[in-house]
């Protein structure tokens, strides 16, 4: 096992450092909606052309199989639950640069026999997520720091949060499936929690350990965010045999103790 840290719009570079490679589990990437609506042509760099140069190493390196992370964000605005049989309609950069990824990985599977694995996570949080600008990693922070709690819109859109520990598993079943390739998964909790929601549990959260005078404040909505998201997860616990067993509760009283140690 081999963390690869690089430039991935370096093409040379990743045929090497992938030239005895048995899998690749490729989680480079911009990972927000809002880094995508800034700057398009950065995101389909890094998503669209990182995730290429890649595969093109996977191919010439002959790599046994290639697990790419995707999203729920290729989906779009439709009606949930998100599953693989959904026709996409992206509203964000992010979400065509990721489906862009899905496309190349199911090409590269049917063109050249490489083995790729598509895993869409939901919103993952956990422990090792200080420096991440998700919901969950960015509001810990703020009140850890005493700062406001901003909410885009008024909290009822609608996420899937997924643990690290319950992600971590999946990839390893990926890694691991015999029989699954050119296949995409959905990797989430199955279950819909509005943003309000869990500000509200993470805060209560963020209480018991003594984080307090917390200021929670409703802001503008975000270009490019969807209404509702969360995933049906079926598919996932019928061919990898996988599915979630972390708690939301637990899983943010872990994630809040990590930041504060």
């Amino acid at each position: 096992v081999e963390l690869i840290v690089g430039d991935i719009l370096d093409e040379s570079l990743a045929v090497k450092v992938t030239k005895n490679a048995d899998v690749i589990i490729h989680l480079a990437a911009n990972t927000g909606v809002g880094p995508s609506v800034e700057n398009p042509r950065a995101d389909l760099m890094a998503n669209v052309v990182g995730t290429f140069n890649y595969l093109e190493a996977a191919r010439i390196n002959s790599v046994r199989k290639f697990v790419f992370a995707s999203s729920g964000a290729p989906a779009g605005e439709v009606e949930p639950p998100i599953h693989e049989e959904l026709a996409p309609h992206p509203v964000s950069p992010y979400g065509a640069s990721k489906l862009a990824g899905e496309g190349y990985c199911s090409s590269y599977h049917k063109s050249f026999n490489l083995e790729t694995v598509t895993l869409r996570f939901g919103n993952v949080y956990g422990p090792g997520s200080l420096h991440k600008s998700s919901i969950v990693a960015k509001f810990i922070r703020q009140a850890i720091n005493k700062e406001t709690i901003e909410i885009y819109g008024d909290g009822t859109q609608t996420r899937d949060f997924i643990y690290i520990d319950d992600l971590i598993n999946a990839l390893s079943l990926a890694v691991n499936t015999e029989n699954i390739g050119g296949e995409t998964f959905q990797i989430a909790s199955n279950q819909e929690t509005t943003v309000g929601e869990i500000t509200n549990t993470l805060v209560r959260v963020l209480q018991d350990n003594g984080i307090l005078d917390i200021n929670v404040t409703n802001g503008e909505v975000r270009l490019g965010d969807v209404k509702r998201n969360y995933s049906d997860t079926s598919k996932a616990k019928s061919r990898l045999g996988w599915q979630p067993v972390m708690g939301q509760k637990e899983g943010l009283d872990r994630t809040v103790r990590s930041f504060l140690e």
